[in-house]
């Protein structure tokens, strides 16, 4: 197994989760609060899928699949088209809702696509190469994309936990 192998399989185990998390869930328990500080499985799947096609397509130096397949306009989010969900207040998460997983799954799918082939066609030394010089030190491409994995997949199982909670309330 090289590089490109073992990040394909981590981003899968990502989409395996989120799938998990979503699917079969109405549009009222995928906008459901646990209480009114809670993150909703809507606003979890949304922000992950929007840092790892943030963080990508800068990485690969492609637009975003959010603008570039007019994902911003299916969500029609009252933010500004940049917006990840990164330091969102309790009102701007509440502000994350669909009418179903359809549309949380449609846009996390087409970024995993576009992941996939950024991930797989990498090569030697390219994890190496610094991404942002922001920070002391810089992000190089290998810590960007385990940052990005880490992420979604704390993300993805704060989703599981909200849909497991959820599933218990109806029994």
């Amino acid at each position: 197994m090289n590089t490109a192998d073992v990040l394909a399989d981590a981003f899968g185990r990502i989409q395996e989760v989120v799938h998990e998390a979503v699917e079969g869930l109405s549009a009222e328990e995928l906008n459901a609060r646990l209480d009114p500080g809670a993150n909703s499985i809507s606003w979890l799947v949304w922000h992950l899928t929007r840092i790892q096609d943030d963080h990508v397509a800068d990485a690969a130096g492609r637009e975003q699949v959010w603008l570039s397949r007019d994902w911003v306009g299916r969500f029609g989010l009252p933010f500004d088209e940049g917006a990840t969900g990164y330091g969102h207040s309790g009102k701007q998460v509440a502000q994350v809702r669909v009418d179903s997983g359809e549309l949380l799954l449609g846009y996390f799918d087409a970024v995993h696509e576009e992941t996939l082939e950024f991930v797989t066609g990498l090569k030697g030394t390219a994890l190496n190469r610094v991404v942002d010089e922001a920070w002391s030190p810089p992000v190089t491409l290998g810590v960007r994309l385990v940052s990005v994995i880490a992420d979604d997949l704390q993300h993805a199982g704060q989703a599981a936990f909200v849909r497991g909670s959820l599933e218990r309330r109806r029994r």
